[in-house]
């Protein structure tokens, strides 16, 4: 089986290493703990708080994707339906509200992912022993 990407594990609430860990404790954007963070990874160990202040520059990240999402809604909304602009943007405020926690989480995902490099594939032929 192919290891699984840095985009997975971004995606999917997953360790940027060893990719079957979880990042947060809870498992949905939308829980009373969203923004709680395992310090370690559950299943490799690998440091999810590098040095204080390290996720400071996720909001960066998190701004990017707060653009990407109404500059994509807006050309499908206005430029391709035609939507009046003042009918986009009341529907846009309640998405980007909604879309906070998510894009949050994700970006805290994304800006850790780039500073660690992912496990490498281990062979499947060897015993476990000889693996570390």
């Amino acid at each position: 089986m192919a290891s699984p990407s840095r985009f997975y594990s971004i995606l999917f609430n997953k360790c940027p290493r060893c990719h079957e860990g979880d990042f947060f404790v809870s498992k949905s954007a939308f829980s009373r703990n969203f923004d709680k963070m395992h310090d370690h990874c559950p299943h490799c160990g690998e440091n999810f708080m590098p040095e204080p202040g390290f996720y400071w520059a996720s909001m960066f990240v998190s701004y990017a994707f707060f653009t990407i999402w109404s500059l994509l809604t807006f050309f499908v909304f206005v430029i391709w339906l035609e939507v009046d602009l003042d009918y986009f943007l009341i529907g846009l405020v309640p998405s980007i509200i909604l879309l906070t926690p998510y894009f949050f989480r994700m970006a805290r995902r994304t800006w850790l992912t780039i500073f660690i490099e992912p496990a490498p594939k281990q062979p499947s032929g060897l015993p476990e022993t000889a693996r570390s």
